[in-house]
């Protein structure tokens, strides 16, 4: 094997121009891609974690049916205090549940004593929210950007409906509310702060605290419309999700009416289609990758096999056997593929240490000045190398077949 190689390295250093251009092309694919994948992959992690820190939680959980009817945010729909223990109990015992947040939602009229429109309270714990939503806080414009700006008696007012009725941090509002008992309940709070939309520039959802939510409502016991959730690895979430199905007694079945339903962010975002859209885009750039591999090396091997007829029917004549033959140009396949392959991944990875370095600046939805690092898993990097060198073992086999099975006569005769 180790005189294969030798033989192979020399041939392919014959053809030096031939070879490095060949080997160019291979590692231009690997460089486009490993760039491609950690600038996209960089952003898609970016925009998910912007969702699910900042207001959606990695998943969720209602009463069955309460999802299909969110829109309405129905107050006979929220979970029961001895449901929500039972899942209390669960996310407890799980090891991959970071923090949990209870809330109550409703809609409500949101008034400053000469103008009313509608607005969707979020009751919640301060303390809860923020360590399942990490990112909430950020989304505070202006006021207390911390859990004092949730404390009872305080409001923290979306954006765009701050800017329409002009209310400013420090001012007093009126909530109110029915309750689901058809009984009108009112509450005068104070803007504590003005919070940036998380869901675009539509977006009327206002916070207060849990209490202040349950006295506007009248509620007696512990209701919750929502229990968000924040898992030690988003990756995982799908599995995380599955187990707290199991915890609760779901298993497989769908719960409707009264049962419960667990949901992953991907379920309740509209953004998972664009995840997906930015995985096939990856995918389609690796299929280009294969085809830059699979041309440039048939391209060189069918020229070799050509180009030396003659030599392939002397090394027939003296006994060298069509299966070492067909290794031989398998070898040189492969270690075209192996060079491209290195100098794709040392130029594409110093690009990548570049861009992290140097830190892109951008700008997602409202939020400007967002800073991407791109990296790479190295499972990647390990996946693009070993696709080019099987596609270039791969692509060597219709030459190197041709190859070893040339008449040693006809071959010599060539001219």
């Amino acid at each position: 094997m180790f005189n294969l190689v030798k033989i192979a390295a020399r041939n392919i250093r014959r053809y030096k121009r031939r070879s490095l251009l060949t080997v160019s092309l291979i590692a231009f694919g690997v460089v486009f891609v490993l760039v491609f994948v950690a600038v996209t992959a960089s952003i898609k992690d970016f925009m998910i974690a912007q969702i699910t820190d900042s207001y959606l939680g990695a998943l969720q959980i209602h009463r069955g049916g309460y999802v299909a009817s969110i829109e309405s945010l129905p107050l006979n729909m929220n979970l029961p205090p001895a449901a929500v223990s039972q899942i209390e109990k669960a996310l407890a015992a799980s090891k991959d549940v970071e923090a949990y947040s209870e809330r109550i939602k409703f809609g409500a009229l949101f008034s400053n004593f000469t103008e009313t429109t509608n607005i969707r309270i979020n009751g919640v714990y301060p303390e809860k929210e923020c360590a399942a939503l990490p990112q909430m806080l950020s989304r505070i414009l202006e006021g207390e950007k911390c859990a004092r700006a949730l404390d009872k008696g305080k409001i923290l007012v979306p954006k765009l409906l701050a800017q329409g009725f002009g209310a400013k941090v420090g001012d007093t509002v009126v909530i109110v509310a029915t309750n689901k008992d058809g009984s009108v309940n009112g509450k005068t709070f104070l803007v504590s702060g003005i919070l940036e939309s998380a869901t675009g520039p539509g977006g009327r959802d206002g916070y207060i605290n849990f209490d202040d939510a349950r006295e506007i409502l009248r509620m007696s016991g512990k209701e919750v419309s929502e229990i968000v959730v924040r898992v030690k690895s988003l990756p995982a979430v799908e599995g995380v999700a599955q187990s707290i199905r199991g915890a609760l007694g779901l298993g497989e079945k769908k719960q409707k009416g009264g049962g419960i339903e667990v949901h992953t962010w991907a379920q309740l975002s509209p953004f998972a289609n664009i995840a997906n859209m930015i995985d096939l885009m990856t995918f389609f750039v690796k299929l280009m990758l294969i085809a830059i591999v699979l041309i440039s090396i048939l391209n060189v091997m069918i020229m070799a096999v050509y180009e030396r007829v003659r030599e392939i029917g002397t090394i027939a004549a003296i006994g060298t056997l069509p299966r070492k033959i067909l290794s031989l140009f398998l070898v040189e396949g492969f270690c075209l593929g192996v060079t491209g392959a290195i100098a794709g991944v040392v130029f594409g990875l110093g690009i990548i240490l570049a861009l992290y370095v140097s830190k892109i600046t951008f700008n997602f939805g409202q939020a400007t000045g967002l800073i991407l690092a791109p990296t790479i898993a190295p499972m990647e990097v390990v996946t693009a190398s070993l696709m080019v060198i099987i596609v270039s073992v791969l692509a060597s086999l219709q030459p190197a077949y041709k190859a070893s099975r040339m008449e040693p006569i006809d071959a010599l005769r060539h001219v």
